[in-house]
């Protein structure tokens, strides 16, 4: 296949999964009031030591999904002036009187 990902990339997976159940069997010592910290240090080693092969791992190619959502968007963005959430621009200040609570301070 030509998807394949290199052999580091496979063995960062391997080493997470294996830190992770070594994780978990650091919890469920936890649980059953038997604890062993030694799971929990290798587990945590192992996790580390996966990311660190895994961070080469190339991101997969966009999928397109939210083309038409994204180009929605940037048009609503675009009627606003660029300006997003909320008002269309500079907020207007509330009028002095008897009903506004700053003044009733």
């Amino acid at each position: 296949m030509d998807t394949e990902d290199p052999i580091e990339v496979r063995m960062g997976t391997f080493f997470v999964v294996i830190g992770a159940g070594l994780f978990l069997l650091f919890v469920m010592s936890d649980v059953a009031n038997k604890v062993d910290f030694d799971y929990f240090f290798l587990g945590m080693l192992l996790m580390a030591i996966g990311f660190y092969f895994r961070r080469n791992k190339t991101p997969p190619p966009s999928s397109g999904r939210f083309t038409g959502f994204k180009s929605f968007w940037q048009k609503l963005r675009a009627g606003r002036g660029g300006g997003g959430g909320g008002g269309g621009g500079a907020a207007k200040e509330a009028p002095k009187g008897k009903d506004n609570k700053k003044d009733k301070k």
